[in-house]
């Protein structure tokens, strides 16, 4: 078993310090560098999320823990904050049929995240958010 964790605040200035953790705890763990791109996406858009909507109600940051874990061939990353209690799984998907012009802004990021891991699922523990995406990689 192999795990990193990362803990930092959700701010844009924030996004490329969790990028050098997860490249550098995905070489630490000897992972595939060809099955990191559904990691690198799922951060980015997760991570972003919780900068846009998980501020507290004074506009501070909510606070981000960030897991890399390798049990065999399933890696999985869990973000957490301790924002406002939300389910981004509860959000409907998107209609990808639709044209361009007729789809609301936003709502793709976590449709492709669902789409691009094996399983994800949302809790609320202990007042913070988690969200653990899990993939099998060869």
């Amino acid at each position: 078993m192999f795990e990193r964790a990362l803990r930092t605040i959700g701010t844009v200035d924030q996004l490329p310090v969790t990028v050098a953790f997860l490249h550098q705890a995905w070489r630490d763990g000897g992972l595939p560098e060809d099955a990191a791109f559904p990691f690198d996406l799922a951060l980015d858009e997760v991570f972003m999320n919780v900068v846009r909507y998980a501020s507290g109600p004074d506009g501070t940051p909510s606070g981000v823990t960030i897991t890399l874990r390798q049990e065999e061939a399933i890696v999985t990353l869990v973000i957490e904050d301790d924002g406002p209690a939300f389910d981004p799984l509860s959000v409907p998907e998107p209609d990808v049929t639709a044209s361009v012009e007729e789809r609301p802004i936003g709502g793709l990021g976590v449709f492709l995240v669902r789409q691009l891991m094996d399983d994800v699922t949302y809790a609320r523990v202990h007042d913070r958010n988690r969200l653990t995406m899990r993939k099998a990689v060869a």
